[in-house]
């Protein structure tokens, strides 16, 4: 059957208590997801691109100098490698999954429902229904989209960002990293990062060693961070996007 939550239909078991649903992460969800979850998945959906085309006001950025963050625009033919998320354990730790997530996402206007294709398989999807955070591209109806910039701007907009948690280039450096560590470099995101380094060496900011892309790391990402559990979390705490 299908269960409306939070706006959202998604496929699940006659038993709630075996209801499960599946979240694609394209961002810092990759890196950090911040929530418990049974099962991760890396792979693909497809007819999307990674853009850093979304302000940032709460997290990486302030609303005086927002900060760029990633999201999806539609191209046909386009791949946007990154993981997939299982939840399930009933009602109660899906509905406290969903808050936590609208809370750290509240930049995305959209849960657009997807397929997600595993490694090898790039004909019958793996999955289907999986929930992913979009944005609608208009900034008239969206006040958080930016829309696109030449790569110079995007540049120094994210080399001089920084807001509750962290640093803007911190953001795109951490993505840069974590899709080289699950064997899917994004040549945009490469690009772009290579141009803020540019922008950091003009500025004379110096970019410490441990976060240069140098090569394989040794250190698994999921032991850099530390899920939480899932619990109803106050309007006042920042969250990462």
């Amino acid at each position: 059957m299908l269960i409306l939550q939070n706006g959202v239909q998604f496929a699940a078991a006659d038993n709630l208590e075996k209801m499960v649903f599946w979240l694609f992460g394209y961002g810092s969800l990759v890196w950090n997801p911040g929530f418990e979850y049974e099962e991760k998945i890396i792979g693909f959906i497809k007819d999307y691109r990674r853009v850093f085309d979304l302000a940032c006001i709460d997290h990486r950025g302030t609303p005086e100098r927002p900060a760029r963050t990633c999201t999806l625009e539609q191209i046909q033919g386009a791949v946007c490698w990154g993981a997939a998320y299982c939840f399930g354990g009933g009602p109660e730790k899906e509905k406290a999954a969903m808050e936590y997530l609208q809370r750290r996402e509240c930049e995305y206007d959209q849960k657009t429902l997807v397929d997600f294709y595993k490694e090898g398989d790039t004909e019958e999807p793996a999955l289907t229904g999986v929930i992913v955070f979009t944005s609608t591209p208009d900034p008239v109806s969206n006040k958080y989209y930016l829309g696109p910039a030449p790569l110079e701007d995007m540049a120094r907009q994210i080399a001089t960002a920084f807001g509750p948690c962290g640093n803007n280039r911190d953001y795109l450096f951490l993505l840069e990293k974590a899709m080289f560590d699950i064997g899917h470099e994004d040549d945009y995101v490469i690009e772009l990062a290579n141009e803020v380094r540019k922008v950091l060496g003009v500025l004379g900011i110096c970019i410490p060693k441990e976060k240069r892309l140098l090569g394989p790391s040794h250190i698994p990402l999921k032991s850099l961070v530390s899920p939480i559990n899932l619990r109803r979390l106050p309007e006042a705490v920042a969250m990462d996007s």
